[in-house]
């Protein structure tokens, strides 16, 4: 055992004794030492319940022979922290979760992991762990929130984002928004849409870090209990097998994951999270490789923001594996390895579908011929950008810009009633050293979907969407505009052109003769960890990882200063 080194022999007499101290007996030291990584917090429903799911997870692993050691690190919720200064907190937790489930599993010498996940950057954060230590273990997430219920029919946080744009345009009373927000969001899980949490879930199955139909299951469901038991079981097989996650964490695997997440028209950061894993783990993975696999995986799932379901009403239809199912039959996924100890394909060969389902198209058909997003290039973005195709149809937006040097005035600017159709917001200096920390734009997004100009604007930004999100959106644009990129030198009149079939995102300027005399706005100083991140934060189309100064970047080259 790995822990062998930590607990066993006369020297050792110290670091005994002082788990002895803890509660730990000299039966419990002689059997693996298992982590229980856990991001459980009472600030977010997301994460509420992972203590109680925790208890299980340990005692799956006893059963099988192991000794738990739980620790805790942090979550910043997005849904609670979005619009305001406390959002430039959460991308950067990712790395926060990512660095201190890698230190404490280094310094106690833990023999295996399994890590909880809820909010958005849990999930990434735990996984990016996971791959640095490559120590058998696995990721369970928690699970995501039932529905709520207003005027008769279900609801997520996503409807109440866009209650508060309904509400300045006059579609809707103050008294019927404070009655949605009671009833949003009705007890423990995460939000329920294929927003990013659950679009990561349902990718961390599909990339095998994940035990298929474990994430799936709903956070208050009671058949989650003995998920996670079986969740503990299955780390003490990985360790027995010596099975570690760049064991399924593979070129394979990782397309797969993108695949999944592209025929659920899900989150857009699937691009900058999987980008993460995927160096962490040291699998060659580029922005521009995500675009040709988006395009041959249809949308096969009818799922919110831009479709009619839950991630619940996903579960209930056949879940995953149904998903898996649909995905195989047309060729788009592979078999390989996964923490179950099964292939991928033989999870999948376990699918059982509801009878009448709506959720999943049928066999042979598709909701969309190309999968919910797209990368983008040209001058407005020579590095690329993700573009959001879920919840519209469009294939071409020509419109001017509205520049924005921050969320807040974009925000302001729409409660305000100047935002016209056909416009494009810009909204730069949110990118992830320009933020610092890539702040997500669903207040704004919401709010023009509240407004009702959801299906006649256009936005681009250097900063993030959350999940969320939908409608005509450009985001992670690169270079962002804090490293002088060209959305640095847009100006309010500028045409802007989305070209979806061409992959173009330009604008009718010359940013050449602009740059020669371009003075950046002033900026506010940061400090503390804010400034550590900006210091290290690489480009968004490399995945927004922290790393070294001396490291080169993914192309090769020195890191951008």
């Amino acid at each position: 055992m790995r822990s062998d080194v930590l607990k066993k022999g006369i020297s050792r007499a110290p670091a005994r004794a002082m788990l002895k101290g803890a509660g730990y007996t000299d039966a419990d030291l002689e059997k693996p030492l298992v982590g229980v990584a856990n991001t459980w917090s009472e600030v977010t429903p997301c994460n509420v319940h992972l203590r109680a799911l925790a208890a299980k997870v340990k005692e799956g692993i006893r059963e099988a022979g192991g000794t738990p050691v739980e620790f805790n690190t942090i979550v910043v919720s997005d849904g609670i922290s979005m619009g305001t200064e406390g959002m430039r907190a959460s991308l950067v937790s990712r790395e926060v979760i990512a660095d201190s489930i890698e230190l404490f599993t280094i310094g106690h010498i833990l023999d295996g992991v399994v890590a909880l996940s809820g909010c958005d950057k849990t999930i990434p954060g735990t996984v990016m762990a996971l791959a640095r230590l490559d120590v058998p273990a696995l990721m369970l997430y928690g699970g995501a929130i039932a529905p709520g219920r207003f005027q008769g029919r279900d609801v997520t946080i996503q409807d109440v984002f866009e209650g508060v744009g309904a509400h300045a345009a006059g579609k809707m009373t103050e008294s019927d928004l404070r009655v949605l927000e009671d009833n949003a969001c009705p007890g423990a899980g995460a939000c329920g849409g294929q927003y990013t949490a659950n679009t990561m879930a349902t990718a961390m199955a599909f990339l095998g870090i994940s035990p298929m139909g474990a994430n799936e299951v709903p956070a208050t469901d009671p058949a989650k209990d003995e998920v996670a038991r079986a969740c503990g079981r299955a780390v003490m097989r990985l360790i027995k097998d010596d099975l570690r996650p760049k064991t399924f964490i593979t070129r394979a695997s990782l397309e797969n994951a993108i695949t999944s997440a592209a025929a659920t028209a899900g989150s857009t950061n699937i691009v900058l999270h999987l980008l993460a894993i995927a160096r962490e783990a040291g699998v060659p993975l580029a922005i521009d490789e995500f675009d040709p696999i988006s395009a041959r995986s249809p949308v096969v799932a009818d799922l919110k923001p831009g479709g009619r379901f839950t991630a619940v009403d996903m579960y209930k239809a056949g879940g995953e594996r149904l998903l898996g199912a649909r995905l195989r039959e047309l060729g788009l996924l592979r078999d390989g390895p996964t923490c179950s100890g099964r292939t991928l394909f033989q999870e999948l060969d376990d699918v059982k579908e509801l009878p009448g389902q709506q959720v999943v198209c049928p066999k042979g058909s598709s909701f969309k011929p190309r999968g919910g997003f797209a990368i983008l290039r040209g001058s407005l973005a020579p590095e690329g950008c993700v573009l959001k195709l879920a919840g519209h149809d469009r294939e071409k937006h020509v419109g001017p810009a509205r520049v924005f040097d921050g969320e807040e005035a974009a925000f302001a600017a729409v409660q305000a009633g100047s935002i016209k159709p056909g416009d494009v917001i810009i909204i730069r200096y949110e990118g992830p050293r320009g933020g610092p920390g890539m702040r997500e734009m669903l207040g704004v997004t919401a709010a023009l979907v509240g407004r009702g100009l959801g299906d006649s604007v256009a936005l681009v930004t250097d900063g993030r969407f959350s999940g969320a999100t939908y409608g005509m959106m450009a985001g992670h644009v690169a270079p962002e505009a804090e490293r002088g990129g060209p959305i640095a030198l847009v100006r309010d009149g500028d045409v802007v052109t989305f070209d979806v079939a061409a992959r173009r995102l330009d604008v009718a300027a010359d940013l050449n003769a602009r740059a020669s005399g371009f003075v950046p706005p002033a900026r506010r100083r940061v400090g503390g960890v804010l400034a550590k991140y900006a210091a290290l934060v690489s480009s968004a189309s490399e995945g927004a990882v922290t790393r070294p100064p001396e490291e080169p970047s993914a192309t090769g080259g020195p890191r951008r200063g």
